[in-house]
């Protein structure tokens, strides 16, 4: 496993982490017990970097991932949960300091701790980075002990740029991938001038960038990809990045000729975000130790080539930019 530091924290984290939103839900069937395997599996391979929120099963997520901390007393483990989305209606006027504190130490009481990692303000209206006192709440709150570091989970390139004005936002978690190159044409730079960490999510677009998806698959009611295509939940970006279903699966066929030999899709989709010095790590999903050990592999393959990558960046101008650049 290769190891990244995280921003100004002072972590080093693996390179290919643990994004932990299905072992909460949405995203189909689950099982506790498989998805503790896949926990332990990830540690086994060196994953010491977990990415949770307060309303993945609500609450689910986070429990299971004390459970983990219980079990690997002495490990270095840091997670990373996520607090805003609770609210309903979610407003920018909910991002106050009485529910940002109580969120916090649900979190607290979830991840069976005194102080929470890192906390990240889980993709506010685009208002909210706007709105210098919920900084300051963020701000008290690691004053108060309850909170080591804050950063934000976002949509746009633009609340990154704008987050990062904020002193103290020690990451930003931002979709990037094959289908998602924007965040590299500005943001990456000034965040790497800035030493703040960058946590790439949705890093294999919902599945498709797995190759293992067909016009005929299906997904099951609960699972986002079924009822979010369109934005009916949530950001639709968050849904197959915002690509339209069978556009994404024609440009899959096409990258799938560029995946080096003895390496499947979604190691060569994991080993291409790597391959940005300006990130810090992947965080792929998992829901069972086959799938957690096939991420973490994605950190021991050598670097792709030159042509490798300037191919992905002709696919994405050709296939996927109008559907994807402007929106976010």
């Amino acid at each position: 496993m290769e190891y990244r530091t995280l921003g100004r924290t002072g972590w080093d984290v693996s390179a290919v982490s643990f994004g932990a939103w299905a072992i909460g839900g949405s995203w189909g069937p689950v099982r506790d017990e498989e998805s503790v395997a896949a926990l332990h599996t990830a540690v086994d391979l060196g994953v010491n970097f977990f990415d949770t929120a307060d309303v993945y099963g609500d609450g689910r997520s986070e429990q299971l991932l004390a459970q983990l901390r219980r079990e690997r007393t002495g490990e270095s483990i840091y997670i990373a949960t996520k607090i805003g989305r609770r609210s309903n209606p979610h407003t920018p006027e909910s991002y106050n300091r009485d529910n940002l504190t109580a969120y916090t130490e649900r979190s607290l009481t979830n991840l069976e701790t005194e102080a929470l990692d890192l906390v990240q303000l889980h993709c506010p209206p685009t208002a909210v980075y706007y709105m210098p006192e919920v900084f300051g709440v963020m701000d008290d709150l690691v004053a108060q002990g309850k909170v080591r570091h804050y950063g934000v989970s976002v949509e746009k390139v633009e609340e990154a740029l704008k987050a990062i004005e904020y002193p103290n936002v020690a990451t930003v978690q931002i979709i990037f991938n094959m289908f998602r190159l924007r965040p590299a044409d500005l943001f990456f730079e000034q965040a790497k001038q800035k030493q703040v960490g960058i946590l790439t999510r949705v890093p294999l677009a919902s599945g498709l960038l797995t190759g293992k998806m067909t016009p005929q698959t299906e997904f099951s009611e609960d699972d986002h990809r079924a009822y979010n295509r369109y934005g009916e939940s949530f950001d639709r970006g968050e849904t197959f990045s915002g690509v339209p279903y069978e556009v994404g699966l024609q440009a899959v066929e096409e990258l799938r000729a560029l995946c080096p030999e003895g390496v499947s899709m979604v190691q060569f989709a994991l080993r291409w975000i790597l391959m940005f010095d300006a990130v810090t790590c992947a965080i792929p999903g998992a829901k069972r130790p086959a799938q957690a050990r096939e991420n973490a592999a994605a950190a021991d393959f050598p670097p792709l080539s030159d042509e490798t990558m300037a191919a992905v960046r002709r696919l994405y101008e050709t296939r996927i930019r109008e559907h994807v650049h402007h929106y976010w």
